[in-house]
């Protein structure tokens, strides 16, 4: 997403004026058992960043033991639960990281998409219209909120009630845009993905996003196969470093599930 990323360590830096030395990633073997709270939670930082996702829930949790209310540490187990595919874990994370840090409430996007797989899809809608009064200009927020009310209240009211979006510059977002909004093709979106000559990372990326939306518009249809057509290919064959491809990567893994026991 364009939205704001709350990394670690910009959070850290956010929370606590004291500078946090770096430490190395822990290992089962070593002994965190004199760290302070915010030691963990650099440890559990470095640890999310090299993917170990359990590990990182681990120190975040040691974290949250020896400082309840380092609002950093509850923000990180949001996401590494949700990477994890624990979304009533992550939900309870990032609501209790809104609780301690009231004043980030706008901008907890990661909240919403939580939601949306938690099946709490009347709190996700609420969360992206939030979201819209920190940014509104991120189409990414406008499709989410849809998903959101798509599932909760149907398709068409989704589109109707659309947050408003003028010009999100990534492509092909506003092509996204106006394909949830019923004024343009999954052939415009793609089209949009591959124009120009992008370098090879940009258009992986371009192509990432196309193919994310194109996915969660045909589920929000009902069309399952197309749908996970889509996904699976932004996850397996466009990988970028954001989170977002962990959102596309938990949804191909729990399609791949589905599918395997014939839902």
């Amino acid at each position: 997403m364009t939205r704001t990323l709350l990394t670690i360590p910009v959070l850290i830096a956010m929370l606590s004026p004291i500078s946090i030395p770096s430490f190395p990633v822990a290992r089962a073997d070593d002994s965190t058992n004199d760290a302070s709270a915010k030691e963990l939670l650099e440890l559990a930082s470095q640890a999310a960043e090299s993917g170990d996702s359990a590990k990182a829930v681990e120190l975040a949790t040691a974290a949250t033991r020896k400082q309840p209310d380092l609002a950093g540490a509850w923000y990180l187990r949001g996401r590494e639960h949700f990477r994890l595919a624990r979304f009533d874990e992550s939900l309870a994370d990032f609501d209790r990281f809104v609780e301690l840090r009231a004043d980030l409430a706008s901008r907890q996007w990661e909240r919403g998409i939580t939601c949306y797989y938690a099946g709490k899809f009347e709190q996700g809608a609420k969360q992206f219209e939030l979201y819209q009064s920190f940014h509104d200009n991120d189409v990414e927020n406008s499709v989410w909120r849809y998903l959101c009310m798509a599932r909760a209240e149907g398709v068409e009211k989704a589109r109707d009630a659309m947050l408003p979006i003028k010009n999100d510059p990534r492509v092909p977002m506003m092509q996204v845009y106006e394909l949830y909004r019923g004024r343009a093709t999954p052939d415009d979106v793609l089209t949009a993905a591959n124009a120009g000559e992008p370098s090879a990372t940009e258009l992986n990326q371009r192509l990432f996003y196309a193919h994310l939306y194109l996915g969660l518009f045909y589920e929000a249809a009902g069309e399952k196969e197309r749908a996970k057509t889509h996904i699976i290919e932004a996850a397996d064959k466009h990988k970028i470093g954001h989170y977002m491809w962990d959102v596309a990567r938990v949804h191909a893994d729990r399609l791949r599930e589905e599918g395997e026991k014939g839902e």
